[in-house]
């Protein structure tokens, strides 16, 4: 079974080689030493061993802030140059334990922009003062309506993601994913409908991926050719007015150039969740919640503009629908999340001949946005039982993972919110 075109290596553009075509898709861990300035912890170093001998030939961090006071929850890990008394070593072995098994680990970079919850103790900044619509009732009060960027806390967003790519390739990481989906600050950027701006960073979609396009050509020329840059962006936001699949083309067509060696499609936003098959405003029936693949479509149309080599994450559970994808393309790699977070040797189970399918308990109680939370808690409450080195329990009930999640959510704010007010007083002197 081993003789798949899944399993054989695959040649990036910058010469360097996957050993196989699956990645293991960015998922937010919340396991950073909170009282370490967020730095890896010992169970995410943990958690990553596990990951590492896998089986995925690409391995892809949860998002690392790239700034200490822009952070989208408080157990997310922080790459930033304003930490004091910065210690490489967790760094460097949280690294090399996922190297170990022979794949290319890489560093998953982002800014939340106004995806910062309330509570945080951290200004709230975003493209233009739009606020989050989450909804009736207590959703729709977790998150600040953001404050506009000015011309110099733009630019110097575009400084802080060159210092955290070129400090990931010092500390031995194999590339850096600039995160452009999912309703961050540069997804905020290319949408027409949270960046209402007038300048040169919006209006028109030149100008709304104008921060795009900046950070890509500043990253490449800050590292070395042979070091991994890729962007995870979206197919579409999936609401009514916003970047959709011709802004996608648009964009694709201008990337071919920069020195890209991955482009990840997804999709969605906090707002709408597509990237968990879950359409806030549109609930889907079960069985259009059971497909996998949720953007392969898009990556298809995208081959034939470009060859960079296309990530399809978004759904992928059993070996069938990751051969289909790669099937469908010489540059297209599957990207699989959710089941690798529940079951972690998933590709090297498939290589076996196996093809198990986890997925997340299903929930009568959650709906909606909340269907999308409880999936992701599922996930979350599993990555945390093997960073611990504890038995998994994939079909944990949705409902008690999301109230667990919560409850480590409020831990970890506690103890992050000592350490800023720490930085700040620092930052004042």
């Amino acid at each position: 079974m081993a003789d798949s075109g899944l399993f054989q290596s695959f040649q990036l553009p910058n010469g360097t080689r996957l050993k196989n075509r699956t990645a293991k898709a960015a998922m937010e861990e919340n396991l950073a030493d909170v009282k370490n300035h967020n730095a890896p912890s010992k169970e995410l170093v943990r958690l990553y061993r596990v990951f590492g001998a896998g089986g995925a030939g690409l391995i892809l961090s949860g998002h690392v802030m790239i700034d200490p006071y822009a952070v989208a929850l408080p157990g997310d890990v922080v790459l930033a140059d304003d930490i004091p008394n910065f210690d490489p070593l967790p760094w460097k072995e949280w690294i090399s334990a996922t190297q170990n098994g022979g794949a290319q680990f890489w560093l998953q970079i982002n800014q939340p922009g106004r995806q910062i919850k309330k509570g945080a103790g951290l200004p709230v900044y975003g493209p233009s003062a739009v606020p989050m619509e989450m909804g009736s009732g207590s959703l729709n009060k977790m998150f600040d309506t953001p404050r506009e960027m000015s011309e110099s806390q733009i630019q110097g967003v575009v400084e802080r993601f060159v210092w955290t790519a070129r400090k990931a390739e010092a500390l031995g990481a194999d590339g850096v994913e600039i995160h452009a989906a999912h309703g961050y600050l540069v997804s905020q950027f290319l949408s027409p409908l949270w960046n209402k701006r007038t300048d040169r960073w919006g209006g028109t979609l030149e100008n709304r991926a104008r921060l795009l396009f900046e950070v890509i050509r500043a990253v490449r020329a800050a590292v070395s050719p042979k070091f991994g840059v890729g962007v995870k962006i979206n197919s579409a936001d999936y609401q009514r007015g916003g970047f959709g699949p011709d802004d996608l083309t648009w964009v694709a067509t201008r990337l071919k150039d920069m020195g890209l060696d991955l482009i990840e499609i997804s999709g969605g936003s906090h707002e709408s969740p597509a990237m968990t098959g879950t359409h806030a405003k549109k609930p889907q029936r079960k069985s259009t919640q059971e497909r996998e693949a949720y953007f392969l479509e898009a990556a298809r149309k995208l081959k034939e503009i470009t060859t960079i080599p296309l990530m399809v994450t978004g759904g992928i559970r059993s070996r069938k629908t990751a051969e289909q994808v790669i099937a469908s393309g010489d540059n297209l790699i599957a990207g699989i999340g959710t089941a690798i977070g529940l079951m972690p040797d998933l590709v090297e189970r498939w290589k076996r001949g196996e093809d198990p399918a986890p997925h997340t308990a299903s929930s009568w109680v959650l709906s909606g946005k909340l269907t999308s939370a409880g999936q992701i808690a599922c996930v979350q409450y599993n990555l945390h039982r093997t960073a611990n080195g504890r038995s998994r329990w994939v079909g944990v009930w949705p409902l008690l993972a999301v109230i667990i999640f919560l409850l480590n959510e409020n831990s970890q704010a506690k103890a992050s919110r000592k350490w800023v007010h720490v930085l700040k007083d620092a930052k004042a002197q």
